[in-house]
């Protein structure tokens, strides 16, 4: 089963590799793994996507909570979340055939990013399956380069009914 972790880090040198050690020590497979900065400069947040049963999840989820550098770690399983993954993608494209990639390109809503008198270079972001789906489709014209960002994902905001007036007695960190 595929799990997807966010883990808020402090934004220091050397804690991605610590991290990446931790989980190749313990012979875990990391599927995709994407670092970026947040609203706070002192943190980043990762998000890591692991193949295993809840046995692996679970050594997963308390190795990283050991990690001093590890400030929050959250399981996304079962809850709603957004993900998306950002895929560039350089394809053969003569003349004869630019017209009709072009086309499959606006189905998917990407976009020509650079374009050559052989190839056309896209961008396209959206759901790891959408991805999938341009890449497998774009095998037919010749993909001559592809570069993945891999998955990132937050969690929707809990929907509450609107009451006016109301007081909300729960804690948001």
């Amino acid at each position: 089963m595929r799990h997807v972790i966010s883990a808020m880090v402090e934004n220091r040198p050397g804690v991605l590799a610590h991290i990446a050690g931790l989980f190749s020590s313990r012979g875990f497979n990391i599927d995709s793994l994407t670092v970026g900065r947040t609203e706070n400069p002192e943190l980043s947040r990762m998000t890591i996507v692991v193949c295993g049963d809840d046995a692996v999840l679970e050594q997963v989820r308390k190795q990283l909570a050991k990690v001093i550098n590890v400030v929050k770690v959250t399981d996304f399983s079962g809850k709603d979340i957004v993900q998306r993954d950002l895929c560039l993608v350089k394809v053969n494209a003569p003349a004869s055939r630019r017209q009709e990639i072009i086309g499959l390109i606006e189905i998917f809503r990407g976009k020509v990013v650079d374009i050559s008198s052989s190839d056309l270079m896209i961008e396209l972001s959206g759901p790891e399956s959408k991805i999938e789906a341009f890449v497998e489709l774009c095998r037919s014209y010749g993909i001559k380069e592809l570069v993945r960002t891999g998955v990132v994902a937050m969690a929707r905001t809990e929907r509450r009914s609107a009451r006016p007036n109301a007081v909300d007695t729960e804690s948001r960190v």
